[in-house]
């Protein structure tokens, strides 16, 4: 772990570094492009003000009027046209004027050296002391024709403004490097006790205990990886109970025919009950082939890959199949199928949607007593199979797409059932995009709703 804390020291450290650099360079880039040219409009208004006062005051009190200038932070450099110079302030690093320019500012031009000078991305044009830096602009002094170039001297105005910004930049950036390599510790704490947790979870001890508090990310993951290790664990128990649950349905019906094949061959048992123990043994039999079948059909839609093969579907037409071919036990029980469809085509696996219908429907004639009524309805795109049978309490309809899951009052007695069809039939209806819902009143009925 020391070499992750180190990089991500490295890592902040050159963040700063390259934050601090491409800060310099917007920045001296906002004063060229945008700055700059309010800045030279101000100096000019400046330098013509200092002309105009000059023109306007007697030449006695020039030399004054100058040195006073440069007494409170300006620069300012007074040429005549004979070509004697005179500057006052602090010397510029470079005080060389190209003589054209000086030529040009006597004639009358204003000359805007600011915003002529070169972009340079590190070097800050409004801290480059050189007098062709400056505003220059033509002065009358007695007739006789000056020209006067001027700028604040920064480094008078700002000198120890600049000396504190650059101690309190070097004492940012140390403290900050400090602070984050506190801060990195903490932040490598969790993840450590996240590298020991996930050892435990592969060695199959799902209860795992971090004590992680935080509300940032890292707090977040330690949370939703105490939420996986439940998980996992709940998806072992699971497995665990879908094994023993397996085992158990097997079990039960191979125990009823080893000890139906042990009375058989028994000498004085009657042709009635030779009979009778044949059934059984083909009604087992029957039981343990159901059971492997949806064995094998969930495990099949487990995998999700390459299982429904779509097509056009007239779903009254297969709902009006699933009917014809349960009529038999309806009318066993004496129960009414009432439909109330129209034709209605939707885009699916004809032979998985079958499942669903004839899981559905026999489910509804199962839990429904004698004489009792069952109704299909289509409502836009919802098919509704009511029945008026028990019923289900909250907790049972909360469980009722568990696998071997099987309502108490009603399944425990049912020995062909497997506990398997509904979680077949909420399986195939998620891979088609579509819900499911149930709604039932124990003593009134249940109704599945399957919405496309």
């Amino acid at each position: 772990m020391r070499s992750f804390y180190v990089r991500m020291l490295l890592i902040t450290f050159t963040v700063m570094i390259l934050s601090s650099l491409l800060a310099f360079t917007l920045a001296n880039g906002y004063y060229q492009f945008v700055l700059q040219e309010q800045n030279e409009e101000k100096i000019e208004q400046t330098a013509r003000d200092v002309a105009q006062f000059l023109t306007d005051l007697p030449s006695t009190y020039h030399e004054d009027y100058l040195i006073h200038a440069g007494e409170l932070g300006y620069q300012v450099t007074l040429l005549q046209e004979s070509g004697y110079s005179s500057h006052y302030g602090t010397p510029y690093r470079d005080a060389s004027i190209p003589g054209e320019v000086i030529a040009e500012v006597l004639e009358g031009t204003v000359y805007r050296g600011i915003t002529a000078q070169e972009f340079e991305w590190f070097v800050t044009g409004f801290f480059n002391n050189v007098a062709t830096n400056t505003i220059g602009v033509p002065v009358q002094i007695e007739g006789e024709r000056y020209a006067l170039f001027i700028r604040p001297d920064v480094e008078q105005n700002l000198g120890e403004f600049r000396s504190f910004l650059a101690i309190l930049l070097v004492l940012t950036l140390l403290f900050s490097f400090l602070f984050i390599a506190i801060a990195a510790k903490r932040i490598v704490k969790p993840i450590v006790s996240l590298t020991e947790a996930t050892k435990q979870i592969s060695e199959g001890e799902f209860q795992v205990d971090l004590n992680v508090r935080r509300q940032d990310e890292i707090g977040q993951l330690a949370k939703h990886f105490k939420s996986m290790s439940r998980e996992l664990g709940q998806l072992d128990a699971m497995r665990q109970e879908f094994v023993s649950n397996v085992s158990h349905e097997i079990q039960s019906p191979l125990a009823t025919i080893s000890a139906t094949s042990h009375a058989l061959q028994a000498n004085d048992i009657s042709d009635k009950e030779r009979i009778t123990y044949s059934e059984l043994i083909e009604t087992e039999s029957l039981r343990l082939s159901s059971l492997s079948k949806q064995l094998l059909t969930l495990a099949s839609l487990d995998q999700e890959t390459d299982v429904v093969n779509k097509e056009t579907i007239d779903l009254e037409e297969q709902i009006k199949g699933v009917v014809r071919s349960l009529i038999y036990q309806a009318q066993q029980k004496d129960i009414y199928i009432q439909l109330d469809t129209f034709p209605y085509t939707i885009t699916g696996d004809p032979l998985l949607l079958h499942q669903v219908w004839e899981n559905l429907i026999f489910n509804a004639i199962k839990f429904t007593p004698t004489g009792g009524t069952i109704h299909i309805t289509f409502k836009d795109d919802q098919v509704s199979i009511q029945d008026n049978g028990i019923g289900m309490t909250e907790q049972q309809i909360n469980r009722v797409y568990e696998r071997f899951y099987k309502v108490d009052e009603a399944r425990t007695n049912e020995q062909n059932s497997t506990g398997l069809g509904l979680s077949i039939v909420k399986k195939i209806v998620d891979l088609h995009g579509a819900d499911i819902n149930v709604t039932s009143t124990v003593g009134i009925g249940t109704t599945f709703t399957v919405t496309f």
